[in-house]
């Protein structure tokens, strides 16, 4: 039976967890049988399986060793990743960061994918997040914009939504067209609470530091020393999308964020989502970085709840 073994006893308590939980999890992930004796963790199963079980022990006992605090989600992303790509390195994913402040957490990829998606929005200047719900997209482009803010990298942070059902089912609410629209800003305003101490995000939005409003609100603006974000851009047409990205002024960064397959427009108007993907991947300033359900970082059966309406044909059938 394969066996690993740690010399530090310390670190190895941290590696298993409370209650051997963090061993549970490789067990199920990997589907190996994981067993505590001494400083050694027996592993039995498939060769396959038992090869990735060890792969993740040995590189998450490294992260420990280096002072990184090891979390049960931790454990289930590590060997996700691992069983995707075995020459991921962990070190390189988890000690990345996002820093936002000393007050809240600092937050960093929990995918490969993730991973590439912050390096990327670093280096290009428009830079598109394509894919399912809960991996991140739109809530990693928010740290990024506040990252930048707070280092006075940019001015201010712009958060945009198309409101595509700003029209018959809206209309009959009192006010106008933001009091109209912002159900669908709240998610971004729930993302800067998650990242900011309330007041502070308040005296932000009221020094027009950081602002959120619907798409229609950037047409005929130019949008100089602002990190920009576009989410839902699925449920934008294709003007919406050209005007939005003629917007881009100077020392500015624009993040565009959607699901293809997550589209409200009606019937027969193509989205400016699709279209810019087909369009724009031959310009170098833009880039595009594509997620999937194995990115998915919410609850652990949302991702098995995406790969499961995708094997789910209309007429019903498996």
């Amino acid at each position: 039976m394969p066996s690993v073994e740690f010399p530090d006893p310390y670190i190895l308590r941290q590696l298993a967890g409370d209650s051997c939980s963090h061993l549970k999890i490789i067990e199920e992930s990997a589907g190996v049988k994981c067993s505590l004796k001494g400083n050694t963790i027996e592993l039995s199963g498939e060769d396959y399986d038992v090869e990735l079980a060890e792969h993740a022990l040995k590189d998450l006992y490294k992260l420990i060793k280096g002072g990184f605090p090891l979390y049960p989600d931790d454990v289930w992303y590590a060997v996700r990743m691992l069983a995707k790509d075995r020459n991921v390195n962990l070190e390189d994913v988890f000690k990345d960061s996002i820093y936002i402040s000393s007050t809240k957490k600092v937050i960093v990829p929990k995918s490969l994918q993730q991973k590439r998606y912050i390096d990327s929005m670093r280096v290009k200047d428009v830079l598109f997040g394509i894919g399912p719900a809960g991996t991140g997209k739109t809530y990693l482009a928010l740290a990024m914009g506040v990252s930048h803010l707070l280092k006075k990298k940019v001015e201010r942070i712009i958060l945009t939504r198309p409101a595509v059902e700003a029209g018959e089912k809206l209309g009959f609410l009192p006010g106008d067209l933001l009091e109209k629209v912002n159900p669908y800003l709240r998610p971004l305003y729930d993302a800067l609470y998650d990242m900011l101490e309330h007041d502070h995000v308040l005296r932000l939005i009221s020094r027009d530091q950081i602002e959120v409003a619907p798409l229609a609100f950037m047409r005929g603006r130019t949008l100089n020393d602002a990190f920009i974000i576009l989410d839902e851009a699925q449920n934008t047409t294709s003007e919406q999308m050209k005007m939005f990205l003629t917007r881009l002024g100077y020392n500015s960064k624009a993040v565009i964020t959607g699901d293809i397959t997550q589209i409200d427009l009606p019937s027969g108007v193509k989205s400016g989502l699709i279209e810019a993907d087909q369009i724009l991947k031959n310009i170098d300033e833009i880039g595009f970085t594509y997620f999937s359900e194995d990115d998915v970082v919410r609850h652990k059966v949302v991702a098995k709840i995406i790969k499961a309406y995708e094997r789910y044909s209309p007429n019903g059938t498996h």
